[in-house]
């Protein structure tokens, strides 16, 4: 288990596609007020795929982790894919079991990436 937290801590400390798009096709933005979280995230599309995806933000360790490694898991994913992932999918992309007191953190940067994507596809 140690293992899985330093890779979490990793992603908190050094997170991947951490910025903004100044071009982007879409942007979304999402928070949980319980605790505090906040993400934004800017998404490009090329042929029905995601091209490139930012997101930006503050949070605790499992949401800015969880961001991380989503935007670095559905690059190039065709939005369809996207639009059907969930909660398991989350917890074999962290690597853990996300307890419920921490499901809203994690799933908080997956609820805004799918905002875009049901966005984009009902806007063709």
């Amino acid at each position: 288990m140690d293992l899985y937290r330093q890779h979490i801590l990793e992603h908190y400390k050094s997170p991947k596609n951490f910025g903004s798009i100044k071009s982007s096709s879409k942007s979304s933005h999402g928070e949980n007020p319980s605790c505090g979280d906040s993400i934004t995230m800017d998404v490009t599309f090329k042929n029905g795929t995601i091209d490139d995806i930012k997101f930006r933000g503050e949070g605790c360790a499992v949401s800015i982790a969880s961001a991380s490694m989503l935007t670095e898991k559905v690059k190039g994913m065709e939005m369809t894919q996207i639009a059907n992932l969930g909660l398991s999918d989350l917890q074999e992309i962290l690597g853990i079991e996300i307890t419920p007191a921490r499901q809203k953190c994690a799933l908080l940067p997956l609820t805004v990436l799918k905002k875009i994507i049901l966005t984009e596809l009902s806007s063709k």
